[in-house]
């Protein structure tokens, strides 16, 4: 652990973030807009978010929920269907998209309009490589006689490799990586004869291994997909973000769910992360001597890889405990924050 006490950080951006619709929006979106200049918006709403006028409509909904005075700008993704054309792919570029996200289907919330066969995707995968617009995929595969904890680690071998093969100029981001084989995979990969590819890392996965989700019984605000993996894993993790490696970088997946829906018999999948993350990651580059290189991981690669200016306010975090609250305000129900209740040694202060 360092001596540090104080980091001033070039402000961060969330290269992963889930912020729902409808009333919800304000109550969430102030949380991150606390910490971060831009995100990365998901699009797995009801109905999906597939189209360049269903992303600006949705952006203009997100802006209006700022806090006042508040310059937070959410960046659009699609979600990529069987459907999906090369012209959409297009009209996304022109109206600035910064990309689509693949989500197998099945593999998550809301994800039930995901692809089925990457093979119907061909034209969009290739309009996409002709004009630099990054794949963000969420990186399992859903066949039931794959183990849930080796979902990551066969989706590398069936899908991804075939498809940067096939698709040699596609940039892609692999999200949430939960494994040592996505760490090593993202940082062995050859970028000279294939596109360039990064990797988002959540607090969750880097600060918990699978035990989490069942000391004292199951808690099922540390159920996430992808799972929580072995503590090899997760070491993995934070190995590869605090090296300083440039395609690695921050990405919360902080997915709100309200309470009813997580404390449930078959709850939703997701860790609400969005009020903490910054005291988060700081705990995790802390524990691993890396206060230096947290600034990278949160600030700069991110922005790098998609091809945008870095911030230029600051944020400053101060070595100073506080509770995490228990819940907090969604719309007319409430969302329960990773680790409620607990304490966090670092705060926000500027």
């Amino acid at each position: 652990m360092s001596a540090v006490n104080t980091i001033e950080i070039c402000q961060p951006d969330d290269w992963h973030l889930h912020v729902r619709d409808g009333e919800v929006l304000p109550d969430l979106i102030a949380h991150t807009a606390k910490q971060f200049a831009r995100a990365i918006i998901m699009p797995n709403l009801k109905p999906p978010v597939t189209t360049a006028e269903l992303a600006l409509a949705y952006k203009q909904r997100i802006l209006a929920a700022r806090p006042a005075g508040n310059l937070f700008e959410p960046l659009m993704v699609l979600y990529l269907t069987d459907n999906t054309t090369a012209e959409q792919v297009k009209n996304a570029k022109d109206a600035g998209v910064v990309g689509f996200k693949l989500y197998p289907a099945g593999a998550t919330t809301n994800s039930d309009a995901g692809v089925t066969d990457l093979a119907k995707c061909a034209s969009a995968l290739q309009a996409m490589e002709a004009c630099g617009m990054p794949l963000l995929v969420h990186g399992e595969v859903t066949h039931a006689d794959v183990d849930v904890f080796d979902r990551e680690a066969v989706f590398i071998d069936q899908v991804l490799e075939p498809l940067r093969k096939k698709h040699a100029g596609l940039k892609i981001v692999f999200e949430h990586i939960t494994t040592k084989q996505a760490a090593q995979y993202v940082r062995d990969a050859d970028t000279q004869r294939y596109g360039a590819i990064g990797a988002t890392i959540t607090p969750q996965h880097m600060l918990y291994n699978r035990n989490a989700i069942f000391t004292g019984g199951v808690r099922p605000h540390y159920y996430c997909l992808p799972i929580l993996k072995r503590e090899e894993h997760r070491l993995a993790l934070v190995d590869v973000a605090a090296s300083g490696n440039s395609r690695f970088f921050l990405g919360t997946d902080s997915a709100p769910h309200a309470k009813g829906t997580k404390e449930n018999a078959c709850g939703c999948a997701g860790c609400y992360t969005a009020w903490h993350a910054m005291p988060l990651y700081a705990e995790v580059f802390d524990a691993a001597n890396a206060l230096d290189r947290l600034e990278g991981f949160a600030s700069h690669f991110g922005a790098d890889f998609y091809g945008l200016s870095r911030n230029t306010a600051k944020l400053v975090l101060k070595r100073e405990q506080q509770i995490i609250p228990e819940e907090f305000p969604m719309g007319s129900s409430t969302v329960v924050p990773l680790r409620a209740g607990e304490m966090l040694s670092w705060t926000i202060v500027g």
